[in-house]
């Protein structure tokens, strides 16, 4: 799954529903749709670390750059993490990514990862310094954007939604029962929560250095 945002800073969903074959001719083929829908202007594509998509934005999307989402990222470091050791790691990477800038942001995962081998977590300290880098390619983009464009949770949370109502309903008839289900639920989001609102405001691009700096300051 990934999320692309165009040069407008309007949200445009790149997903895969889950169970969906995510070779590289899959994703191509949906890249390409989305072209011929009118998509334009990708700058950035959000996803879990997926080789078939990877391998497919340089193809069909050349300008755009790739972000690692933050929370797979995490989830990998922990897959290899030992239970008793959980509480202590959960911390950790997350304190990589709460940094001000790039470089500072390396020389944290560097400790968190010099950490990690001190506690016999040698797995994990590798998933950490093989994996930093790709999940740090929202630093290039205005700090407005950071929490928007680090995580592709948009998508994960609408994928739980339509599992919740699915599953609420237990059985269906057919598959075009489920198809209208599902389709009214994405209507219901795109309408209330998606439709009313710009995913990320542009508002301060247009703004002088100054008065920038000045809302910074201020918070």
């Amino acid at each position: 799954m990934a999320i692309g945002v165009n040069s407008d800073g309007f949200r445009e969903t790149i997903g895969a529903a889950e169970g969906m074959k995510e070779d590289k001719e899959s994703w191509r083929s949906f890249f390409v749709w989305l072209k011929e829908r009118g998509l334009s202007g990708v700058r950035l594509i959000i996803g879990d670390k997926n080789l078939g998509m990877l391998e497919t934005i340089p193809e069909v999307f050349p300008e755009a750059c790739y972000q690692r989402c933050t929370v797979h990222f995490y989830r990998n470091i922990f897959s290899v993490t030992p239970h008793n050791k959980m509480k202590t790691v959960a911390i950790m990477p997350k304190a990589i990514h709460a940094q001000e800038s790039k470089e500072a942001s390396r020389e944290k995962a560097r400790r968190v990862s010099d950490k990690l081998n001190e506690m016999k977590l040698g797995s994990a300290a590798k998933k950490v310094q093989e994996g930093i880098e790709e999940t740090l390619t929202y630093m290039d983009f205005p700090t407005q954007h950071w929490t928007r464009i680090r995580t592709n949770n948009t998508i994960e949370r609408l994928n739980r939604e339509i599992k919740r109502r699915t599953k609420a309903i237990g059985a269906f008839p057919d598959g075009q029962s489920a198809l209208m289900l599902v389709c009214a639920r994405l209507r219901h989001v795109a309408g209330t929560q998606w439709g009313t609102r710009r995913y990320m405001s542009m508002d301060h691009l247009s703004k002088p250095e100054e008065e920038l700096l000045s809302d910074i300051i201020a918070g």
